[in-house]
């Protein structure tokens, strides 16, 4: 929660970094460094400093910059953009991203893997060229789905882009197999009303999980904060946070899964490491 002393706590943690409040602390740098590729035993030695290529891509992803417009203090955005792809093809920010939501929920007290998880989609607009996109037509845009399953604290488990056409009981048909791979010990899903639908549930009970549909108080009228549902929203809150994130300016799709792993990842692997 956003208190007073947390935030004289992130202050502190932000006088830690080399210059921006993005940048990887030495605490942080020594639970990610083992994860990194080793230099190669033959060709050019390696002049580039991989702790730097991090802390400039998660530069990026905060403030919402372009690849060209990464100040000169990071190294050469060509080098930036071809470590970044290296490392989205070795799955390296889902790796970091996966492992510091297992530590986070140790050191909370809680089980490694979680046995319980919500499901809900946030819509954005997708404004590059040769995107994969499409209209929402409940939300009225055109651009991209965000499918997401979360567990019951909020940390992000599972993420699916799709053209934003496709509808939420589509999309989260897409991912529970995903979800019974990745973090198989899940028996119950919690989503709303939009999930209520006939194959999605045929699917989930083929795949062992229990699917409990929160819905709307009856006479609710306007917002109202509804048992389990608000915690996903929470999560894309901490989403749009980050600049990159507000809009999908990504035209592929890894690309862009990549960056919300980046986010999500960066604000674990700084609540596990202080």
């Amino acid at each position: 929660m956003w208190t007073a002393a947390n935030r004289g706590r992130m202050a502190d943690i932000e006088k830690k970094a080399k210059r921006y409040p993005t940048d990887l602390t030495d605490e942080e740098w020594s639970r990610v460094s083992p994860l990194l590729p080793k230099p190669g035993r033959t060709g050019r030695w390696r002049r580039i400093d991989l702790r730097e290529i991090l802390n400039a891509v998660r530069y990026l992803a905060r403030t919402g910059c372009g690849w060209r417009m990464l100040p000169k203090d990071f190294p050469p955005w060509p080098s930036v953009y071809w470590w970044f792809r290296r490392f989205v093809r070795l799955f390296l920010f889902r790796t970091i991203h996966d492992l510091a939501v297992m530590i986070d929920r140790e050191q909370a007290g809680r089980e490694a893997s979680p046995s319980a998880g919500i499901l809900d989609s946030q819509t954005v607009k997708a404004p590059a060229s040769g995107a994969q996109r499409s209209f929402d037509g409940g939300k009225k845009i055109v651009g991209r789905k965000r499918h997401v399953a979360v567990d019951t604290d909020g940390r992000l488990l599972l993420v699916n882009l799709t053209p934003a056409g496709i509808s939420d009981s589509a999309g989260a048909q897409m991912i529970l197999a995903a979800i019974r791979k990745r973090w198989p010990w899940i028996k119950r899903l919690f989503a709303d009303s939009a999930y209520d639908r006939g194959k999605l549930m045929d699917k989930a009970e083929y795949l062992d999980f229990v699917v409990e549909v929160i819905r709307r108080m009856e006479g609710q009228q306007g917002f109202e904060v509804l048992p389990r549902r608000w915690v996903v929203e929470r999560t894309f809150g901490w989403m749009m946070r980050w600049r990159r994130l507000v809009r999908d300016y990504e035209a592929r799709i890894d690309v862009s899964e990549a960056m919300l792993h980046v986010a999500m990842g960066s604000l674990l692997l700084r609540r596990i490491s202080h």
